[in-house]
């Protein structure tokens, strides 16, 4: 199998990020190759390299604690898989008493159909991105078109690339011109995300360093605040709570939702209803935050600031808070104030590029999971651990944030590999029970899961609690 372009590992960025030097030679263990999908970029390698920095970054914790080390192993196979993700790696149990494959969410096909690169008057590519309703009624609107791949085509074909793109950001919405990586590292914002590193942590306030709370796992005692939705940024917390932490879910019963990623990402969190524009429910997320240790959160750039919850403004009122921000180009640059999704970070970045040129479709590609998203959501709870090892060693407040399209930058830096075609797409079902787990009696039925698929040799991550339903718990911590 050929690999082009490889340099620098993913594994060896977020070391530099870690700022502590290599680790032992022995610490980490990786088996297994690219590639599970049918891709030339090394899904499963770059995955397997995030998920074992974010084990380190838990075992430098679990060393504070205790003054051991443990070994850790990730199945490269196994990393992949994890960005599979809704139905693909999640069955249920149907009246026969066996679990079978769920079918696949009606949304999220209808979604899928039409977030596409289709072609532009002027001879470009443009993905629209149609996810939740609100943001899929503004692209309709800008394209005047029905919601069917055969309308939205037609009417990208009367723009020109760059006016689209424009008049999908001015309408708030998400989309973006297929771009090669050559045009991203060309464009202002390409080149401002190359000069970053691809999680970028910063001290935003001083203070006393704080202790990590006594547990039996790295993140026991630890309390994180999740106000995310739809993959990355739940996949950060869910990553959080697998390591320990009591993680609370915060959303609001009017906030749209995609049910397949909420069941995929919950496992192992409480969830609350809270909802910001009220006050006196606003004041009570602001009691939860003064006793938390994270804040995550995805929403467009100071969308939060407006409501009183931003970094700045929370590290005063809860000195020693690490605030977590997941986006799509991170919160600076020219498309600092721009949303976006997986799909939109393929596009820009040059993945969707790559992936048609390489497997010759004639038009470009995305990839066959959502890895930008997972991806992303692995480097910010890498991340948040680092930066908590920090408050608890020197104290103050932090900042981590994380981008799709820097997730989609660092996978290009890991190469490409030949020989992907007949890759099988799924773990076989001996590998899928190596890692299932069990959850029965959820909302969702009784679900068997992928379930985490880093080693570890004391602290192996775990699902602590069931799957919840939306709103099924009160907004308040768990006793420590």
């Amino acid at each position: 199998m050929g690999i082009s372009g490889s340099g620098e590992s993913a594994f060896e960025e977020l070391l530099a990020v870690r700022g502590r030097g290599p680790v032992a030679a022995d610490e980490v263990r990786r088996t297994g190759d690219d590639p599970l999908f049918a891709s030339p970029f090394r899904i499963g390698t770059t995955l397997a390299d995030a998920l074992a920095a974010r084990a380190v970054a838990a075992n430098d914790l679990w060393e504070l604690k205790t003054g051991r080390r443990q070994k850790v192993s990730i199945d490269v196979r196994a990393a992949a898989a994890t960005a599979l993700g809704g139905e693909d790696m999640t069955l249920a149990r149907s009246g026969d008493g066996r679990y079978h494959p769920i079918p696949v969410s009606p949304d999220v096909a209808h979604m899928v159909a039409l977030t596409q690169p289709w072609p532009t008057r002027d001879g470009r590519w443009f993905v629209p991105h149609f996810n939740l309703p609100h943001l899929e009624r503004r692209v309709l609107d800008v394209l005047k078109a029905e919601a069917t791949p055969e309308s939205v085509a037609a009417a990208v074909s009367r723009w020109d690339a760059q006016d689209l793109e424009d008049a999908i950001a001015e309408a708030k919405a998400a989309g973006g011109i297929v771009r090669t990586p050559e045009e991203w590292l060309a464009h202002p914002h390409g080149a401002h995300l190359a000069e970053q590193p691809v999680v970028r942590i910063t001290k935003i306030a001083d203070g006393q360093p704080e202790p990590l709370p006594a547990g039996s796992q790295p993140l026991s005692g630890v309390r994180v605040l999740d106000l995310t939705r739809i993959l990355a940024g739940p996949t950060a917390s869910l990553s959080l709570a697998e390591h320990g932490a009591d993680v609370l879910m915060v959303t609001a019963p009017h906030l749209p939702q995609v049910t397949p990623f909420v069941r995929d990402t919950s496992h192992g969190k409480r969830s609350a209803f809270l909802d910001i524009t009220d006050p006196e429910q606003a004041q009570t997320l602001h009691r939860l935050v003064r006793d938390a240790d994270v804040f995550v959160e995805g929403y467009r750039p100071h969308r939060l600031a407006a409501h009183g919850f931003g970094p700045d403004q929370l590290a005063q009122e809860r000195p020693g808070l690490i605030y977590v921000t997941v986006n799509c180009f991170g919160s600076d640059g020219p498309f600092g104030d721009r949303a976006g999704w997986d799909q939109v970070a393929q596009a820009v970045t040059g993945v969707a590029d790559i992936h048609g040129k390489v497997s010759r479709t004639g038009r470009p590609q995305l990839t066959p999971v959502y890895l930008c998203d997972f991806l992303t959501g692995f480097m910010a709870s890498f991340g948040a651990m680092v930066a908590l090892r920090r408050r608890a060693t020197e104290g103050g407040s932090y900042r981590v944030e994380v981008s799709l399209a820097g997730a989609a930058m660092l996978l290009q830096r890991q190469g490409l590999i030949t020989g992907f075609t007949d890759a099988p797409g799924q773990l076989t079902p001996e590998e899928f029970e190596r890692y299932a787990v069990l959850d029965e009696g959820t909302v969702y039925g009784d679900l068997k899961s992928l379930g985490p698929v880093i080693g570890m040799s004391e602290t192996p991550p775990a699902w602590q609690r069931t799957t919840p339903a939306l709103g099924s718990s009160r907004p308040e911590w768990l006793a420590r």
